[in-house]
């Protein structure tokens, strides 16, 4: 099957490379019209779908970009764009396109993405505790996963507490406490099984381009480093460890292009999302030590973009609960065939 991408998909990718290459960064994205692409076009968006939402965020992955790009348009605006109503979307989408943040309360202690959330929603009410919630005191509405349905709060609503808790790459994340806090809207069909697919299949879109991102830093700079007088990525050592990162790279590439390519064409993704889930927890953080060893000391800097590679992998390993998680996961899949 051939993934390509197509004329719009391009066209995407080539508007964000452009933002990017001339400013890193979230206030970039918005005036560059970045985070208006997926907004419906009635909110002053361009309406593009959920295959060209990954395409922009691989694009900001591939540019090492931390910010809350991830947040607001893969874990909010696009579940909301598929289960919420017009009204919802008019209310909740409104100050995307102009850089307004998002975000989406997912994981809770000891549960990466959970079926079945501890937090409890009794009518409008929310109750319990979710943790790694990214960007969630900038954020204008959180969308939240509970044991009976999906809701839509304000960070800002009563009986809402945050606490800011320490992330690799230094980006904003925060525990959050439901004291019986009323939501601003329960989303009606909106299943947390849907939610939790569509938020992994954005985290492998963005994780895709952080590998590939690294992988051209590093080929980059063993290209270009002299040892001997010879370039270090003549050295067969050095080219077969580099070829290992290009296999991963690859490999997470292709699952996730599958992954958004059947979700959005209503297919069945589960075995797909469970295979992306394990491949980014499993082989994503080997080759990014693969890349910092390739990279010397200069791999060390903290100013030095494989930093911010390689720390939001370790981040999303996190947030996807680990490999030992996902393998299980894979494995209760098969073991009911």
């Amino acid at each position: 099957m051939d993934f390509s991408p197509d004329p719009e998909q391009q066209a995407v990718a080539d508007v964000v490379t452009s933002v990017l290459d001339r400013d890193n960064s979230w206030e970039a994205l918005a005036a560059g019209g970045v985070t208006a692409l997926a907004v419906p076009e009635r909110l002053g968006g361009d309406g593009v779908g959920l295959s060209e939402v990954a395409t922009a965020l691989t694009e900001i992955g591939r540019h090492g970009t931390v910010s809350p790009a991830l947040a607001t348009l893969g874990f909010a605006l696009v579940p909301l764009l598929e289960l919420a109503t017009e009204a919802h979307q008019d209310r909740y989408l409104a100050g995307v396109a102009k850089g307004a943040v998002l975000t989406a309360a997912l994981d809770e202690p000891a549960a990466a993405l959970p079926e079945q959330p501890a937090v409890t929603l009794a009518g409008n009410r929310l109750s319990g505790t979710k943790i790694g919630v990214p960007y969630a005191e900038q954020a204008e509405w959180m969308l939240v996963t509970a044991d009976s349905g999906v809701a839509v709060i304000s960070p800002k609503a009563a009986g809402v507490r945050l606490t800011k808790t320490p992330t690799a790459n230094r980006s904003d994340e925060y525990v959050v406490v439901f004291d019986d806090a009323e939501a601003d809207a329960v989303l009606d069909g909106a299943s947390v099984h849907r939610v939790n697919q569509l938020a992994l299949a954005m985290i492998g879109a963005y994780a895709s381009g952080l590998v590939a991102g690294a992988l051209r830093l590093t080929a980059d700079y063993v290209g270009s480093r002299e040892q001997f007088g010879r370039p270090l990525s003549t050295f067969q050592t050095v080219a077969a460890q580099l070829s290992e990162v290009y296999i991963v790279s690859r490999t997470i590439t292709l699952a996730a292009t599958s992954v958004v390519w059947r979700l959005a064409n209503g297919l069945d993704a589960d075995d797909d999302l469970g295979v992306l889930g394990y491949w980014i927890t499993s082989q994503a953080p080997p080759v990014m030590q693969l890349c910092h060893h390739l990279h010397g000391g200069m791999g060390m800097d903290v100013d030095y973009p494989m930093d911010r590679y390689y720390s939001t992998i370790k981040d999303l390993n996190r947030l996807l609960g680990g490999r030992s998680h996902r393998l299980d996961l894979v494995g209760a899949s098969c073991s009911s065939i």
